[in-house]
């Protein structure tokens, strides 16, 4: 048996008890503000352009179409093998989700642009070409509190770890809880 891997050393309860613990980096307020602006989008009848890179481009197409069908909220991300690759050979890689945004984004709609570092060239050149062109943006990072992302959104969801596991779960379940919260309300209005 691999030392490293003994039983009862403890790593799972660790590992639960932190990502509980990042959970509440986000005040319920901030996911309420959340909430309230989604609901804005789906009340002016706009849309929602959600990005990022690997596992943030898995979470934003999953919060795309629950958004969608669950909390009736318009959504989509810039996943297609094609566009990533036109925009990023045409435009370079670091302009290809800022020129997403610009041709498919429209006066009212919003940006939820997420990196775990916080650091990814591509998603922060987007942030900065959606508050150009007026769109409220919404960042999701983690690692560092200084990393640039967190600067650019009209709100800032940070996680307060370094391990991209973490900080992409806790990522994940701050937004489906926001779906899931917006679900509850428009089945009972």
């Amino acid at each position: 048996m691999n030392p490293e891997m003994a039983p009862g050393d403890g790593f799972f309860h660790g590992y639960f008890s932190e990502l509980a613990a990042r959970l509440h980096d986000a005040a319920p307020d901030d996911l309420e503000t959340l909430c309230r602006m989604l609901t804005h989008v789906r009340d002016r009848q706009r849309k929602v352009l959600l990005a990022g890179n690997g596992a943030s481009a898995a979470i934003a197409s999953h919060v795309a179409v629950d958004l969608t069908k669950t909390a009736g909220v318009r959504a989509m991300t810039f996943n297609e093998a094609d566009l990533i690759t036109c925009f990023g050979n045409d435009y370079g890689y670091e302009n290809w989700v800022a020129k997403a945004v610009e041709f498919y984004g429209d006066p009212g709609d919003a940006a939820v642009l997420v990196s775990s570092s916080g650091r990814s060239r591509n998603v922060v050149v987007a942030a900065e070409r959606a508050r150009e062109l007026g769109l409220t943006v919404v960042t999701l990072s983690g690692f560092d509190s200084d990393n640039p992302l967190r600067a650019l959104g009209d709100l800032n969801l940070w996680v307060n770890n370094r391990s991209y596991n973490v900080v992409e779960s806790t990522h994940q379940a701050w937004l489906l809880a926001v779906v899931d919260r917006l679900a509850r309300h428009r089945g009972a209005s």
